[in-house]
Parts: C-alpha cells; structure tokens; sequence
C-alpha cells in the first residue's frame, strides 16, 4: 500500500501510461475494483467464501516471497510454508487464537525437519527465512481469520479491508499531490510525510462510517480504529519494501497487472490484521443475530 509522493516516472514498454508513481493507474484501478468487488461479494453472500479467497491469496502470497527467497540462494522449504499457512488460516477461522497457535508452530516444526532432512550448510539462514513467512504473512493472515469468524464477521473483515484500503488511497492522493518530505528515503523514497497525513485521515473517516453502519458500535471507536490502523499499514507497505529491497526485485511477481504480485497488495493488510481485531474487540462489541 502506498503513500507516494511525486516521482519521475519510470520507464515503460510502448503503450504503458506509469502514474506519477511509476505505475500504470488506469490499469491498477480497473483491477483494483475487480478485486474489491470479488471481496465484498465473498463476504456478503457467504463468509465462507472469503475465507476460502483469502486463504488461497495468503498462500500465493507466501508461496511469492518463498520464491523470491529461493532466487536469491535461500533455501527455504516452499512446500511446509504453503501448508502451513492454509493450516493457519482455516485453523484460526474454526479453531480460535489457541488453534492458531498449534497451527503456527507445527508449521515452525515442519520447516526445521523439512530443512533439516537437506542438510545443515546453511540449514539456520534457511530455517530463519522459512520463519519468516510462518509468521508474515501466514499467522498474520491468520489473525484476520479471528475477525471472519465472529457472529459479525462479515462486517468485521469489511471494515478491516475497508480501512486498509482507505489508507492506500488516502497515502496515494495527498502524496501524489503534496508530498514533499520523504518518511524513510533508505527503503520507499516515494512514500511522504504528507502521504502519511493523508492516510491517517482517511482511515479514520472510512473507521467511523464502517463501525457506526455497518457494527452499529460508537463513532469514536471507528475513528480511533483508524487511527490506529494508519500507521499498521504503512508499516507493513515499509517491510514489505525493506524485504524486496533485501532480494532485489521491484514486485514479487506480476500477478496483478498494475499492482504487482498478491504480496505486493497484501503487505498492509497482513500487519494491520492484528490492530483490527484487538481494537474491534475491544472497542467493538459483536453484533449476535
């Protein structure tokens, strides 16, 4: 997700029109509602579905970085991480956090015997990277599961989707327009001060609007969940950029025309994932009916 700030645009095949961001916007945008209109009607005509479409995005998603790791000469095990997160995700959505939990570290365990039966060269660098997508984005995607599973869910996920989203836009307008002062030049050069700002507003608005429409909860409770879930997706848009800048690619893939790989869209809402749930928990209370 992004909060860019005006940039030169970049280099492009014959026909690409990039955005000031160096994409391609009408593209991005033409697929950018395909995939919210796949969401909304996942969720509001069976939470199932959801469940499913989010389990096998989090996957490929993971699948991505594993591959991107690999490139690189990390031998990180592809097939316990995939499982593993698929194990994760519809533990979380039947089982609960403690589910999630056994889920997660079967997953550790089968990423050391995988790695382990290869041979120790260089088994802890590997074993390390395959950690790593157990836990991002695999239980991360998970803990989404937890808001899917609640009586509200489909509301739930909606608002926690529905205010991620409200920070990419809100980044990328005002920082397209009025960004100046760089956040971390060293990872996304792009991503402003004023995009932030934008962000932060925007999330709180679509925050209050999803919790008093649609969860019938306090207005305040909206605007803090916002608030608070800004600075979650940008910094999840920050460690996804870090980890790319790390293996060298641009997108993890080019799955998504416009977009990148599935990861490249997933990064805020695997982190802003646990600020969701703990805060709708608490501020939120479920809507049984």
């Amino acid at each position: 997700m992004s909060l860019d700030s005006p940039a030169p645009a970049s280099s492009g095949g014959a026909g690409e029109r990039p955005s000031r961001a160096g994409r391609n916007l009408p593209v991005a945008i033409v697929v950018g509602i395909g995939l919210g209109a796949l969401v909304i009607a996942c969720l509001f005509w069976r939470k199932e579905l959801f469940l499913v479409l989010a389990t096998v995005s989090v996957s490929y998603g993971t699948w991505e970085i594993v591959s991107a790791m690999r490139a690189r000469g990390r031998a990180v095990p592809a097939l316990p991480a995939v499982l593993g997160c698929v194990a994760q995700m519809v533990a979380a959505y039947f089982g609960g956090t403690a589910a999630l939990a056994v889920a997660f570290l079967l997953t550790g365990a089968l990423v050391v015997m995988w790695r382990g039966a290869e041979g120790v060269e260089r088994a802890a660098a590997d074993v390390t990277g395959g950690f790593l997508v157990a836990a991002y984005p695999a239980l991360l995607g998970g803990i989404a599961m937890l808001m899917l599973a609640a009586a509200d869910g489909a509301w739930r996920a909606f608002t926690f989707v529905a205010v991620t989203v409200a920070s990419d836009v809100g980044g990328y307008a005002v920082g397209v327009l009025f960004g100046k002062h760089p956040i971390a030049p060293a990872i996304s050069p792009k991503k402003s001060w004023e995009g932030f700002a934008g962000s932060v507003l925007l999330c709180m608005i679509a925050g209050a609007m999803c919790v008093v429409w649609g969860l019938h909860g306090p207005w305040w409770a909206g605007v803090i969940l916002g608030a608070l879930m800004a600075p979650a997706a940008t910094i999840g848009d920050f460690a996804e950029s870090a980890i790319k800048r790390d293996l060298g690619v641009k997108d993890m893939s080019s799955l998504l025309p416009g977009h990148g790989g599935l990861m490249d869209r997933l990064d805020s809402l695997v982190v802003a994932a646990p600020v969701a749930w703990v805060v709708m928990a608490l501020l939120v209370p479920e809507v049984r009916g």
